[in-house]
């Protein structure tokens, strides 16, 4: 590989549309994706995911773009030429056939050499964990083990791109865990470019080195897991990755907000002008609370309303003494609630930090007016 190679984008799509009658399922998307790179296009389902996955495939034809692979151009190009592998979240393999028969499919469909074909399947079966289980059905095997056989017949042909169509979403909560971690350390491994579709956000932040969040067709934001989390770029990708509280706001200067009857300092500006409507939000886990005083840069009176224990860590519903139009809602680790003692009807100040607010445009914000705290699956 030249140094050209090595730097060009080994995936790039450009202006990908994609209707079916008068539903807009893509609307010109752009993309690359570097060699080696493991990235997930996450969105809540109808945003286009799959389908821009499909397109990328071959499977479905675009209305109009382009999509290269390697700086090939195959816009056009059948499925069979296009150097993939995919694995697809119902499994699909051939339940008529051995483990070791249905990861060597594609290489018998080429025509290899028996012996080349056994060393492959023995080889893959190793690499998954499964060495002794060649001989048995699909039927025999759990489910984290019939996805491991897929990911092996998706690999045996030694792809240049591996589609994963959410392959996961079948698996109990403990083997999905489980399984992630092995597909991650493996496309490691392998060095191969992989792009996978998830509605699970906590799967794409933990896998991806990549995540291209999609709405509506359109890609709102593309980032490192934790750019997108600290960073959205819009209110639809605050309120989708993780929890986000939203209180309606007004801009009274550069740093200057007003919330209800409450000023605050945020320093997300985003270049608003005095008197903008705005949509302000901020995550749970970074509101202060203990050693908080009325002195305090946004600092707030409020009552814990309710307490609710998910393990490790708990999560507080506070209602301020004062007007923001809503209620706020903080997780506090489980050290700190044991430390901090806190009981439902007591009063307490916590602060805002000025560097965790978000400031977004009112027309962008997802939730209704109301202050909410969304954590979507």
């Amino acid at each position: 590989m030249t140094s050209a190679e090595a730097t060009m984008p080994f995936l790039t799509v450009r202006g990908l549309s994609k209707s079916y009658g008068g539903f807009r399922a893509l609307d010109e998307i752009d993309l690359d994706i570097q060699r080696g790179e493991f990235v997930c296009f996450l969105g809540p389902s109808g945003c286009g995911k799959t389908t821009l996955l499909r397109m990328i495939a071959g499977l479905d034809r675009q209305d109009t773009g382009r999509i290269a692979l390697g700086g090939v151009d195959v816009s056009t190009a059948p499925p069979a030429e296009r150097d993939f592998g995919i694995v697809f979240q119902s499994y699909a393999l051939f339940p008529n056939l051995t483990v070791a028969a249905n990861i060597a499919y594609g290489l018998v469909n080429r025509r290899m050499k028996r012996a080349r074909i056994e060393a492959r399947v023995a080889e893959l079966l190793a690499l998954i964990g499964l060495p002794d289980q060649g001989d048995k059905h699909p039927v025999q095997l759990s489910g984290g083990q019939q996805q491991r056989v897929a990911l092996a017949r998706a690999l045996a042909t030694s792809p240049s791109l591996l589609l994963l169509d959410e392959p996961l979403s079948a698996l109990d909560a403990k083997v999905r865990t489980r399984l992630r971690t092995e597909i991650r350390q493996l496309q490691k491994r392998l060095g191969i470019t992989t792009i996978m579709v998830t509605h699970d956000q906590e799967e794409a932040l933990a896998m991806a080195d990549r995540v291209v969040v999609m709405n509506r067709g359109r890609i709102e934001q593309v980032g490192a897991p934790h750019e997108i989390y600290r960073n959205p770029a819009s209110a639809f990708v605050a309120d989708f990755i993780g929890a986000m509280t939203f209180l309606d706001a007004t801009v009274e200067g550069e740093r200057a907000l007003r919330v209800g009857s409450v000023a605050l300092v945020c320093e997300d500006g985003r270049g608003f002008i005095p008197g903008s409507p705005i949509r302000l939000g901020f995550r749970p886990e970074e509101i202060r609370v203990g050693n908080v005083t009325p002195g305090d840069v946004n600092a707030l009176e409020v009552r814990v309303q309710s307490l609710e224990f998910l393990g490790s860590f708990t999560r507080a519903r506070l209602e301020p003494s004062r007007d923001l139009g809503g209620s706020l809602v903080a997780d506090l680790s489980a050290n700190l609630s044991g430390d901090l003692g806190l009981s439902e009807g007591q009063y307490l100040y916590v602060a805002l930090p000025p560097k965790a607010l978000r400031a977004f445009p009112q027309a962008s914000a997802t939730s209704p007016p109301q202050a909410s705290a969304a954590s979507a699956t």
